[in-house]
């Protein structure tokens, strides 16, 4: 590789890899599954309600959702990267999801990519989350650019993502994590707005959620593994044989996102909690909330809807808002409240 090529233009390149890579390549956790296939629903077959009537609203940091579902943070910054996230955006603005971009750590560096990100205006409405990488905050960032990102996507909050084991495979990681907890207690205290804390597919525990919520992060976004592994996708991105033997190795790394869920909801009853990690449909969704989830968010299934059409993240949306709607209605539950609280959820395994 040419060592004279722009550290901005390598963290473009790096966004257009990691598209390709997941849509292209088997990335996904093959041994460690999401855990949620451990839970079944007791079947009511005597609902006594309407399914019509059924609410699958709910509020999540103070805002309104029409449906529990956020388009988890994939990408930006680059001209495909815009196409899919605009076709996001436009399909969260009808159905009334969350959404958040991927890291814009690049739109920091090259801002004339920063459009790529910037969603406002094709989801006035609703909850929009900006990112950047945690562990940036040793490397020179701090409010200035936090800030810069937020107001990119007018957001409501800003993800601090964790992914320790990615940046030990991807080349050139950023891998000084050393004091990072104080330096988010104090972005914490003087961001206008609230910090979520989100792993990337390895699984936040409930000791470190624990830290996290000391540390004023307002929400926990738990990331488990499942899903698609960032090992695997940054071995695909290999340099060397080193990079490419870590990825292999470490591809199943990391906790089941149901264990997360149970475990920080044990310890941390009150935290808005985000499921992501694995889930791939609306049956998925509703396990993660009966475990004590707030909403949930998906990935990788809107990242393939939107490689190919917004009429094809249109029709996945009404798909998973329909498979919610039939649990609720199969387990009598009338909202979103009633399935968490009814105890329909058990344990198989």
């Amino acid at each position: 590789m040419n060592t004279q090529t722009s550290p901005f233009a390598s963290t473009e390149t790096r966004k257009a890899d990691h598209i390709r890579i997941c849509l292209e390549e088997d990335v996904q956790f093959q041994q460690t599954t999401n855990g949620l296939e451990d839970y079944r629903f007791n079947h009511c077959c005597l609902p006594e309600i309407n399914r019509d009537e059924i609410d699958i609203s709910t509020t999540f940091l103070g805002k309104k959702l029409g449906a529990p579902l956020l388009i988890s943070s994939m990408t930006g910054g680059t001209p495909e990267a815009g196409i899919i996230n605009r076709r996001l955006a436009e399909v969260a603005q009808h159905y009334g999801m969350a959404m958040g971009v991927g890291s814009q750590r690049v739109a920091v560096e090259k801002p004339q990519v920063a459009d790529t990100f910037a969603m406002r205006k094709y989801a006035p409405d609703v909850l929009l989350f900006a990112n950047l990488g945690a562990v940036q905050l040793n490397y020179d960032y701090g409010l200035d650019e936090c800030l810069q990102v937020i107001d990119i996507l007018e957001a409501d909050a800003l993800i601090l993502h964790l992914n320790p084991l990615q940046e030990c495979i991807q080349p050139r990681g950023d891998t000084n994590f050393r004091g990072l907890l104080d330096k988010i207690a104090i972005l914490c205290s003087v961001l206008s707005v609230p910090v979520i804390a989100k792993e990337v597919g390895n699984g936040i525990s409930a000791p470190i959620a624990q830290k996290l919520i000391a540390a004023g992060v307002k929400a926990i976004d738990v990331a488990g593994a499942g899903g698609t592994s960032w090992a695997k996708v940054e071995s695909e991105r290999a340099e060397n044989m080193l990079q490419r033997r870590l990825g292999t190795t470490f591809a199943d790394w990391g906790l089941p996102t149901a264990e997360c869920l149970r475990s920080i909801r044990a310890v941390a009853p009150q935290i808005p909690l985000i499921a992501s990690g694995g889930l791939r449909h609306g049956l998925d969704v509703a396990k993660a909330l009966a475990l004590g989830a707030d909403i949930a968010g998906l990935a990788m299934p809107f990242l393939q809807a939107a490689a190919s059409s917004e009429a094809a993240v249109y029709d996945l949306t009404q798909v998973l808002v329909a498979e919610i709607t039939t649990v609720l209605f199969c387990t009598g539950s009338a909202n979103l409240e009633q399935l968490k609280c009814s105890g329909n959820l058990q344990r198989i395994k």
